[in-house]
């Protein structure tokens, strides 16, 4: 993914206007949308998070004005630059806005080419901006999106997503590898972790190798610094994520604790925005130490019986497992309009709503895979692409709920 792409967050409460704009900027290669939010509260905490470019900012929405969103988030990022979005082209609203620092001001809904024309010339803008104010990472060269508090101590610690599918084959690398990418940016940094331990091909879907695996951090899980962590990431050269192999052998799994385990996806969570792990399906001690570190659970499911099946089995786990339904993230992969077994029925039946529907894209995603480009990368306007891209959005919004819930309440 390109550094120079231009990060968009769209700010709307109405879904259908947020999928519409969303689907329209996908086409443009140098456009990355990274988030939407459904009020102005929650654009605000999206954009501190996010650091995005460009806001599309709807000026008339139910708990907070886009007018008040805007002065909100320019306190806090100057250099975002936000573009107010009316049904009403009233000169006071168009006063207000630009007082309130908005760059521009369109009327919905906007011609195409007028809204992607004002995105590229406020992008230019926020990253000449950005660029004045960033400061290297003083240490290994990881960058990192978390602010540092006293002492250095990280505010705010990155998050565990856990690609898991009780059921083999049902494309939980793809899945992740894609997802990864997608969610890494200069503000963002992601790793990505092969957690299949025996027969991991994270590396191999990137068409990347290197001599150093999980291996070389699980064994010093007491002792891990940023220099040795940087030292042992595979780095993907035309993403610049970083990657942290299986090992090369399958024997090799044995050597790796759930405690091991546990101890390296803390660790890496203080040096990065996102920790995505790839699991197998089989419960081990591993895989549960995982789920157990977990922000956001994605639960692969395709079309047929014995996956739904499963996904039950694994959805009646977790009451055991003590995970709360609320950090499960359901996707429905492959997904085939042709089949009768709709993401609607899948979702009543298990009593677990599906929030992202990746299609059936063999022409693409199998093509990807034997090149060991993901198909985010060059083919980002297609329909398997933007399924990622819906998922990714869903896991941004599921983490600022939680996150919301966790703060303190203001007596």
């Amino acid at each position: 993914m390109s550094p120079a792409n231009i990060k968009v967050l769209i700010v709307d409460d109405v879904s259908e206007t947020r999928e519409n704009v969303r689907k329209l900027l996908q086409f443009e290669a140098d456009v990355e949308v990274v988030g939407a939010a459904r009020t102005g509260r929650e654009a605000i905490d999206l954009a501190a998070e996010l650091r995005p470019d460009v806001v599309l900012m709807d000026i008339n929405m139910p708990d907070m004005d886009g007018i008040s969103a805007t002065e909100a988030i320019l306190q806090k990022s100057p250099f975002i630059q936000i573009i107010i979005l009316s049904v009403q082209s009233d000169p006071n609203y168009m006063r207000r806005a630009m007082l309130a620092g908005a760059r521009d001001f369109l009327t919905k809904p906007p011609m195409g080419d007028d809204l992607i024309s004002a995105i590229r010339r406020a992008g230019k803008m926020a990253q000449q901006e950005k660029s004045k104010s960033v400061q290297p990472y003083p240490g290994a060269g990881i960058a990192t999106s978390m602010s540092a508090g006293m002492g250095g101590i990280p505010v705010t610690r990155g998050k565990v997503i856990v690609v898991y599918s009780p059921k083999g084959g049902t494309g939980c690398t793809t899945i992740a590898v894609n997802l990864a990418l997608t969610l890494h940016n200069d503000d963002t940094r992601t790793v990505l972790v092969d957690g299949n331990l025996q027969f991991g091909d994270v590396a191999v879907f990137l068409n990347e190798q290197g001599k150093n695996t999980i291996l070389d951090l699980t064994t010093r899980a007491d002792e891990l610094d940023p220099e040795i962590v940087e030292s042992v990431m595979i780095r993907h050269g035309a993403s610049g994520l970083h990657v942290l192999a299986s090992p090369t052998r399958p024997e090799q799994a044995e050597g790796v604790s759930g405690d091991q385990f546990s101890k390296l996806a803390d660790y890496l969570r203080q040096l990065y925005a996102y920790v995505v792990i790839d699991t197998p399906s089989l419960l081990t001690d591993v895989t549960l130490a995982a789920i157990d570190a977990s922000d956001v659970i994605v639960l692969v499911a395709t079309q047929d019986i014995p996956s739904i099946k499963n996904a039950r089995l694994f959805l009646d786990l977790s009451i055991t497992l003590g995970i709360n339904r609320e950090r499960i993230v359901f996707a429905m992969n492959r997904y085939d309009k042709r089949i009768a077994i709709t993401p609607e029925r899948v979702g009543e039946n298990l009593r677990q709503a599906v929030d992202a529907v990746i299609p059936l894209d063999e022409r693409i995603v199998i093509p990807s895979v034997n090149r060991g480009v993901p198909f985010v990368i060059d083919n980002k306007a297609q329909p398997a692409a933007r399924g990622i891209f819906t998922l990714a959005e869903s896991i941004r919004n599921r983490l600022s709920v939680s996150q919301a819930d966790e703060l303190p309440v203001k007596r």
